[in-house]
């Protein structure tokens, strides 16, 4: 249902869109999430799907944006100014429950898609 899509291998400075397309079923937000070697999964960004209300990691505030095409029924994750820091998995995931407000933390998350290699080059 969640497939995020779009990683790869860019120097430090440089840009990349991720992709979560999300289907069959209807998600009241979705989030975006990372785990670096060694380290625990921490929250980057999410989106709520009927307003469009965004929350973002410190880390990654203005140089990341998160965003949803209705049509498409994808979410996206546009990363710019990426460092090396940024290096990571990258996980989309959304909640088996209503969430107005889209949440920061992962244990809200009850779906969550194979993650993208997000690998940045100093």
């Amino acid at each position: 249902q969640l497939q995020a899509s779009g990683g790869g291998l860019v120097q430090a400075g440089g840009s990349l869109r991720l992709s979560c397309p999300a289907s069959g079923r209807t998600f009241s937000s979705v989030g975006w999430f990372r785990q670096a070697p060694g380290k625990e999964r921490e929250f980057v960004a999410a989106i709520s799907w009927s307003s469009g209300m965004t929350a973002y990691a410190e880390s990654v505030k203005g140089r990341f944006t998160i965003s949803r095409d209705n049509a498409q029924r994808t979410v996206y994750l546009q990363m710019n100014s990426l460092k090396p820091e940024d290096t990571a998995v990258y996980y989309c995931a959304a909640p088996s429950h209503l969430h107005f407000i889209p949440s920061k933390n992962q244990y809200d998350y009850d779906y969550w898609g194979q993650g993208t290699q997000v690998t940045v080059s100093s």
